[in-house]
């Protein structure tokens, strides 16, 4: 069995909640994750001190394996030349140095996309056929039962009455591509509001004999939160058992200054089989 503890949208910078931070270090341990995602926007203006501040706060997490992906935030937006010239300088000086990434675990493989796009889009992301033949080959020698999970910033399918940002552009041409590749779990942020759901509610494509468990998160750390999770903060654990794949989604409470979790979420693990090819 594997936890996932799945934070995203830190939002260092004037939007950020120190005391939902803190929050989020005095509980970690308790959760007893085993690997730590977070899924973008580690910024808000993807400035120096503010990735400083997110370095530091990463620093006091405990010692596990990590997958972090940017988010459009992470990427200089006014400063046009260093959008243009280096757009992810900063991001991997303080943060990580690749910005596609592949992490072997014990019963499975993670794998990490950076789905921003700062020579095309300001705020939404793309995902080039490079990156989804890099997460084809990562998986290509997966034993037949192992978990195969995506982290990636945007979203592949829109949040259920929340209609205020579109998913990603070729969004069904991933979907499709996941598919194939027998994917589990996409994890992702950039909404500021969670939502926990599967691909076949939502888009059945061409292969509807498996589908992909979409795991949303809001904003861990600031006060950004949207929709349903206005001025709300949340995370998510995800378990990895042998039959099933768990998401449990967790509220920030103010008043005792805690994460609580609001929801649980529990899907029948879908046996694979090799890649199908297209």
């Amino acid at each position: 069995m594997t936890k996932i503890l799945h934070l995203s949208d830190l939002h260092f910078g004037k939007h950020f909640l120190p005391e939902a931070g803190e929050a989020v270090l005095a509980q970690v341990d308790s959760l007893s994750p085993d690997i730590i995602v977070i899924s973008g926007d580690f910024t808000h203006r993807a400035k120096p001190g503010e990735f400083e501040a997110a370095l530091k706060f990463m620093q006091r997490l405990p010692p596990k394996p990590q997958v972090v992906v940017p988010g459009n935030h992470d990427v200089p937006l006014y400063r046009v030349w260093e959008r243009m010239l280096s757009p992810h300088a900063l991001y991997q000086h303080y943060i990580a140095g690749t910005l596609d990434s592949k992490l072997n675990i014990d019963n499975g493989i993670i794998v990490g996309l950076d789905s921003t796009a700062p020579y095309s889009a300001i705020k939404n992301g793309r995902l080039s056929r490079k990156q989804l033949q890099f997460c084809e080959d990562a998986f290509a020698d997966a034993p037949e039962d192992a978990f195969k999970m995506v982290v990636m910033h945007h979203h592949l399918v829109p949040a259920p009455t929340f209609e205020r940002t579109r998913p990603m552009p070729q969004a069904k041409r991933t979907l499709e591509a996941f598919t194939r590749m027998r994917v589990d779990v996409v994890l992702a942020g950039h909404l500021h509001r969670a939502y926990v759901g599967h691909s076949l509610d939502v888009y059945a494509g061409e292969n509807r004999n498996h589908g992909i468990i979409i795991v949303q998160c809001g904003t861990t750390t600031s006060c950004r939160g949207r929709g349903l999770e206005r001025e709300k903060n949340s995370f998510n654990l995800v378990t990895l058992s042998a039959t099933n794949i768990q998401v449990e989604h967790y509220h920030y409470l103010e008043r005792s200054t805690v994460f609580k979790p609001v929801s649980r979420h529990i899907f029948k693990r879908q046996s694979n089989s090799k890649i199908i090819t297209a």
